[in-house]
């Protein structure tokens, strides 16, 4: 299970750095979880070419393995006792003169819980735009609206992967609001300000903070790098997004090497935890070029003769934040105030998957 985790985080960082490239300037917020495990269903039906390549772009070992890891996964993460609520609409979307195999619509029912909806694409592709749009509202208690937006799908798609995902956490120890004004800028933020005890680590030679926040019970927690603020803007930000790896943010975020004594004052702005995009061209990026392209995909373990191909992967990730109080000052040793350009996941501690990932680079 923690290959399928490593897995998932170098993905995660991955994708990041990709959707960065594409948009500099913009903020980002995503499931990297929620995506590797929708496309793991098409990796499910994928042969050839064009599975090495997904496996590759998505850090599987080989093997079916990772279908039974993803259940096991997928579970852990959704237990019915959980602190939190997490709403997850994953389905497959297909033409319905593609016959698709029996064996693969048992496999992806059984590793996935998601079952593969035949639509009539060619004949009405608004009509199937509606009915997925309806169904994502539907799964994220109405949370999700509208995920593929009008011209996603034609008469020429075969294969629609949908993935939404809607969390809602409190923090175990909840934050108050205050107005601030950055330090380069004269807009004033809604901040959230907390004095605690927190886990908190430095890491000198980047001169990055990283602070934890944990949820309810502590299943999950948000972890926020921040690194020092540059003469140059995001210089500083885009020097942490090269160089992270999946075994440096496994080390600093180890509360072993975490100080969990000392007093932290934290000013973090309010930022909106809701975005979506259409995958194609990133994933394309990250080597799986092939499964989007009708001349090379190799689909033949979905319907057993081909002529498939991944038309669009529409994501979308939102999630709220619940809880507001107010502290007692301390006498703190830390200050963490992000008012400037940082990174954040929200991971779930037990299995150490980023459920979300985000990068914060001004207020929208």
């Amino acid at each position: 299970m923690a290959t399928i985790s490593s897995s998932n985080t170098v993905f995660a960082l991955d994708l990041l750095r990709t959707l960065s490239k594409a948009n500099p300037n913009g903020n980002i917020f995503v499931s990297p979880l929620s995506i590797s495990s929708a496309l793991a269903m098409v990796y499910l039906g994928a042969k050839g070419n064009t599975a090495a390549q997904m496996a590759q772009a998505l850090s599987f070992s080989a093997g079916e393995g990772v279908h039974a890891d993803f259940h096991t996964l997928n579970a852990d993460i959704n237990s019915p006792s959980a602190s939190y609520i997490l709403k997850l609409a994953n389905r497959l979307y297909g033409e319905s003169t593609a016959n698709f195999l029996p064996k693969f619509l048992e496999a992806t029912q059984k590793f996935y819980q998601a079952d593969l909806k035949s639509v009539d694409f060619i004949g009405a592709p608004e009509a199937c735009r509606a009915e997925i749009n309806s169904w994502v509202e539907q799964q994220t208690e109405n949370k999700i609206k509208d995920l593929l937006k009008p011209g996603t799908v034609n008469p020429m798609t075969r294969l629609a992967l949908v993935n939404a995902i809607y969390f809602k956490g409190s923090w175990k120890n909840p934050i108050q609001s205050e107005k601030h004004h950055g330090d380069n800028k004269s807009t004033p933020v809604q901040m959230m300000h907390q004095v605690k005890t927190l886990p908190f680590n430095y890491i000198p030679e980047l001169g990055l903070q990283i602070l934890e926040l944990p949820y309810t019970d502590e299943e999950l927690s948000m972890f926020i790098l921040l690194p020092k603020e540059s003469a140059n803007g995001p210089d500083s930000l885009l020097k942490l997004e090269k160089t992270l790896t999946q075994e440096k943010l496994d080390k600093w975020t180890n509360r072993e090497n975490m100080d969990l004594n000392v007093e932290v004052v934290v000013h973090l702005p309010k930022f909106k935890l809701e975005d979506d995009y259409e995958l194609n061209e990133p994933l394309a990026k990250l080597g799986m070029a092939d499964v989007f392209c009708l001349a090379k995909s190799d689909l033949s373990g979905m319907n057993g003769d081909g002529g498939l191909f991944l038309s669009t992967v529409a994501h979308k990730a939102a999630a709220a934040t619940a809880g507001i109080a107010m502290f007692n000052m301390l006498s703190p040793q830390e200050h963490f105030t992000a008012d400037h350009p940082f990174l954040f996941f929200i991971r779930h501690n037990k299995t150490k998957s980023i459920l979300f990932l985000g990068k914060f680079l001004s207020p929208q």
